[in-house]
């Protein structure tokens, strides 16, 4: 009986431990929250409102997403935003966890300036980092000329930005500048995993490879879905690197080479305003989807017993 109530009495202490430590949280939390509801919830509810509406507030249903869904210009733009999101996802999970891990395996004094040097295109905004890469890609005035022309087989400028490379060509961009970020991320989330823990794995025999792969991996999973979620959400909305691609070429790249170009052109080109609502509410609908699988397969907000 003693035994059982002191074991009650372990269980509610705990429990009112961790409720203690999910509230210490709530004072990071709280000054970001008028933000993300001026800046967030509220422009979506408006884009809700819009996108089911006519221009005169009458509800239509689904007619601006059929509508827009029968443009043209919808799938091509959708099919370049999943193909340029596809290989920049997968460069960034495959190269900054390759390069986290490779950090943190060989930690030294270098590392820190390794770090520094990763996250220093990160400081670049993106206008600024599409200009760079359009001297980079000008085989007229780039230094890597020799590249351009004898690898790739491009001698023009728009050769090198054909819109078949359009889709590469942004994720190298994207890659540049974010995965420098990335990188010191994941490595702060190894830093958490305790030494004894690495050290038991050493003497058990393991090597770097399988310390990496079995230990470390897992324990940096839910950042890397986090990462994910992330960059994904991110990759949807590109917007700024097509747009000055198409000023850059004098109209060799259409101007509804992305889908929030499209909703950008419906909306300021042609006055409608709903219907580039719709477009953004799909674009929210597939980065709210793909962030719904995300964490219910890797189990990113679990709480462990």
């Amino acid at each position: 009986m003693q035994v059982t109530r002191k074991r009650g009495l372990h269980a509610g202490g705990a429990a009112r431990k961790r409720d203690q430590s999910a509230w210490r949280g709530l004072p990071f939390v709280l000054p970001y929250l008028p933000f993300l509801i001026l800046f967030g919830i509220l422009p979506a509810i408006y884009a809700l409102s819009l996108a089911f509406t006519t221009s005169k507030g009458k509800f239509i249903g689904l007619k601006n997403f059929t509508t827009t869904a029968n443009d043209y210009r919808f799938g091509p733009a959708f099919e370049h935003v999943f193909l340029y999101t596809s290989v920049w996802l997968i460069a960034l999970i495959v190269f900054v966890v390759g390069l986290a891990l490779m950090l943190h395996s060989r930690a030294s004094k270098a590392t820190s300036t390794f770090r520094f040097l990763y996250y220093i295109p990160g400081a670049l905004a993106g206008a600024a980092s599409v200009l760079v890469w359009l001297f980079m890609l000008d085989p007229a005035v780039s230094p890597a000329r020799f590249l351009l022309e004898h690898v790739f087989g491009s001698t023009l400028f728009v050769q090198a930005i054909a819109p078949g490379h359009l889709p590469f060509i942004f994720a190298m961009i994207a890659f540049w500048t974010g995965a420098g970020g990335w990188i010191v991320v994941l490595y702060g989330a190894l830093n958490t995993i305790p030494p004894d823990l690495e050290e038991a794995a050493r003497i058990d025999g393991a090597g770097a490879w399988t310390i990496a792969l079995r230990l470390k991996l897992p324990m940096i999973r839910k950042w890397i879905a986090y990462m994910g979620i992330l960059s994904f959400a991110t990759g949807t909305q590109l917007f700024v690197e097509p747009q000055l691609v198409n000023q850059a070429s004098l109209g060799f790249v259409p101007d509804t080479w992305s889908a929030n170009q499209l909703a950008y052109q419906l909306a300021f080109r042609y006055g409608k305003f709903n219907e580039a609502a719709a477009v953004s509410v799909d674009l929210l609908l597939i980065g709210l989807i793909a962030a719904v699988l995300i964490v219910t397969r890797t189990g990113l907000f679990r709480k462990e017993d």
